[in-house]
Order: structure tokens, then sequence, then C-alpha cells
């Protein structure tokens, strides 16, 4: 297992989880992942950690034509078009066989103030549905550190004003994540600071409600790595990274969250 910069934030985010039993095909490594939003800007980084570590991946984008030009050619990637605003049935049919999906999806700045229900919300929910159909085993969805906030007493944190500040986002994503943990799929949900370009070389321990960034790359690492973790089934966990940290890798830090 690699080792990671990252620090786990755990406790308030696991609280009232729901408890799930495993079987026995959930252990089993997938061999191929959907991946919603593949061609965003963390999408993009968890396809190509997947093809690394050997998985074939499905990637579902908006625009095959683009992502072709911006996802890594192989063998083992399939670029197929999927919008998760489209409904459960179209959906079913972009993942397939797939034995895993990751939900990297986010709604774009727009007018539609709606665009955050649309995409965040009822997106996550359709793809959640459409796992459903298809029997899939494994979830994995990219959230925001600050979607709890306002149950923390936070609702007035500068942070969480601005995050909130079109279309109400991050309760977008709160329900959603809910509506995930109610599911009964086996779930990561993985709630990353600031997304950041570069990469973080260590980390500390900070006030995750007001501060707190990640590099992309290493979000996408934790995501790739949760899908064969089993110590990562049915959590949900906030991860930062600061620099001048003691490397840890990512399957003991899952191990560490009760």
């Amino acid at each position: 297992m690699p080792s990671s910069p990252l620090w786990f934030f755990f406790g308030q985010a696991n609280k009232d989880r729901v408890a799930c039993p495993r079987s026995s095909a959930e252990e089993t490594k997938p061999k191929t992942v959907f991946v919603a939003g593949a061609n965003g800007k963390t999408g993009k980084r968890i396809v190509s950690k997947l093809l690394a570590d050997g998985f074939k991946v499905r990637a579902g984008v908006l625009d095959v034509a683009k992502a072709r030009s911006n996802l890594p050619s192989s063998p083992n990637i399939e670029i197929i078009p999927a919008d998760v605003t489209q409904g459960t049935n179209p959906l079913a049919t972009s993942i397939g066989d797939a034995d895993a999906v990751i939900c990297a999806t986010g709604f774009r700045y727009s007018l539609d103030v709606l665009a955050p229900w649309k995409v965040d919300y009822r997106g996550t929910l359709n793809l959640v549905e459409a796992c459903r159909k298809n029997g899939i085993k494994r979830f994995v969805l990219i959230s925001s550190i600050l979607v709890n906030g306002a149950a923390w007493g936070q609702a007035l944190n500068p942070a969480y004003l601005v995050l909130n500040a079109f279309g109400l986002t991050l309760i977008a994503k709160l329900q959603a994540e809910n509506y995930v943990r109610s599911s009964g799929i086996n779930y990561t949900i993985i709630r990353p600071g600031g997304l950041s370009e570069e990469k973080s070389d260590g980390n500390k321990k900070i006030d995750t409600l007001s501060s707190g960034s990640i590099s992309r790359d290493l979000v996408a690492d934790v995501a790739v790595e949760s899908i064969d973790c089993d110590d990562a089934s049915f959590k949900v966990v906030e991860i930062v990274a600061e620099p001048g940290a003691q490397n840890q890798s990512i399957a003991e830090l899952f191990a560490l969250i009760s």
C-alpha cells in the first residue's frame, strides 16, 4: 500500500452511519470501475490512478470528443457518454457491468441556481439507483469537507458561507450523502478539504471546519485505494494534507476509523 501525507478527521463524520453487513463478493478486487465526472479536474486524476493500478476504466463524461483529448490513451479505458441528470436508466446503460463506481461529479457555475441540486443531489441519487439496478456492490463518493458544517454549529463560518452561497451547494451535497448512506450499497464518502492542483507532502491536525487543503492527486489516491480496502467500507472520511507531516499508508488511516 502506498503511503500518503494525509490526515483523516473522524468521529463526527461517521456518527449515526448505517452499518451494513459485507458479503464475500465485496471483498473481491473489482476489475472495472465506472467513473462519473471522469473528465473533471479530480475525475481525470482518478482515471489515471485507476489505470496505473491495473483497473479497467469506464469513463463517464459529458463530451466524449473532448475527453479523448484529455484522458489517458489506454486499451483499458472506455470513454462513454454519461449525464447524471438524465435519469437512472441511461446511467445504468453507461455503467454496464462495472464492479465499482466512483462519483466525482460537480455542478458547473452558471445562471442556474438549481444546478447543485440537479447535479450534486439528484445526479448522485440517479447514480446510486443505477448502481442498485445493475447490482453494483461498491460506491465511492467525492463530497466536500464542510457539508455538515451547520450541524456542527458552523453555519456562520466564513468558509461555510462562501461554499454554500450558490444554490445551497453544501446542503445539496449533504442530502446526497445521506441518500448514499441509506442505500445499502457498500460506500465510502470522501470529504476533501480545499482542492489544490499542487502536490502535498505532509499533513498536520488542523481545524477542518475553517482551513485545510489537499491536492487532487491525493484525493484520487484515497478514492482508488478505498475500493479495495475493507476498512474503508461504510465510512465517511474528511481529508486534508499539510507539509511536514509524517507519511502513513491510506489503508492504515482507514483502519483508524471505527
